[in-house]
């Protein structure tokens, strides 16, 4: 009777695990706004002055390459949130993308619900994703075949043996002397455009030694085709709707030391049903985590080291 019992309790906590995974919420890395017609600058303009006009601060913007243009923004409750959270900074700011595609220009953003998550952050950002849905509007969202549960977001790793966020060792590119100067190694060779990199953003998030800046890689001439936003995106970035949100990349300093997310997390966490093997594959930017992540060694000030990515 007691073994009874024991499996009867057994079976109930189970089932009541089972039901909580399955009444979790769920989420995709993008969302579609809207679709418009005409060009991209014209459509970005009247994306600027909404995101403005609604109290949030664009911090930066560029065109990663031909046909689309980013829009990097922040607010109070952003950076109050990264303040929070245990390497917040990668949170501080959410991605805007106006990108030309066939006749139609799309306009979508990063999910700050979801992204909350993936950067395992204290708030999930609720109020934010209400606030850009009401600045912007909420087509779809996108980005995987389905939508991911929070709690497969805040564990999330691509495939057994692959990083996760909190792999500190993984995404650390450099260690200075101060907080000091680890900003002025990232600033001076932003300013450098060392190697193909420059500086879209930087955000100082308040009451902690922590910046986070985000990043345009372009390949010089003779340089690594595999460091670039516009080689690697080409490969990746094949559906009908585009994640072009996914950029810039980010380099955060914090404290003494400066971090880039491993590529092999960073793009997986954007584009989590991307294929291991075959056509606009995981396969095909093989060379591509090495190469960006010296250009940003590089860009820290760090030392490249052979076998760094093993």
């Amino acid at each position: 009777m007691k073994l009874f019992h024991k499996a009867l309790v057994a079976f109930t906590l189970l089932a009541f695990m089972f039901a909580a995974e399955a009444a979790s919420e769920k989420y995709m890395p993008f969302v579609l706004a809207f679709t418009a017609t005409g060009d991209v600058e014209t459509v970005k303009k009247d994306v600027h002055k909404k995101l403005v006009d609604a109290n949030f601060e664009v911090v930066g913007s560029y065109s990663p390459y031909a046909g689309a243009s980013i829009l990097v923004i922040t607010n109070d409750a952003l950076k109050s949130n990264a303040a929070k959270s245990e390497f917040g900074g990668y949170g501080a700011i959410q991605r805007v993308a106006i990108t030309k595609v066939g006749n139609d220009i799309q306009v979508s953003y990063t999910n700050p619900i979801y992204m909350s998550h993936a950067y395992r952050m204290k708030g999930d950002l609720k109020g934010v994703a209400k606030k850009l849905t009401k600045t912007l509007g909420k087509k779809q969202e996108f980005g995987a075949k389905k939508p991911l549960r929070t709690r497969k977001i805040r564990k999330y790793h691509y495939m057994f043996g692959m990083e996760y966020f909190d792999d500190v060792d993984a995404h650390e590119l450099a260690e200075h002397s101060s907080h000091e100067a680890a900003l002025k190694a990232v600033e001076a060779n932003l300013a450098k455009k060392l190697g193909g990199v420059s500086k879209v953003y930087r955000v100082d998030i308040p009451g902690k030694d922590e910046v986070v800046f985000g990043v345009d890689l372009k390949q010089t001439p003779g340089g690594d085709k595999y460091m670039s936003d516009d080689y690697i995106m080409s490969v990746i970035d094949f559906k009908d709707i585009k994640s072009t949100a996914q950029l810039p990349v980010e380099i955060l300093v914090s404290g003494d030391k400066i971090y880039a997310l491993y590529y092999r997390f960073r793009i997986a966490i954007n584009f989590p049903n991307l294929s291991m093997m075959g056509d606009n594959s995981f396969m095909n930017i093989v060379e591509s985590p090495e190469a960006a992540k010296t250009a940003l060694i590089n860009v820290a000030g760090g030392e490249v080291k052979k076998g760094y990515w093993d």
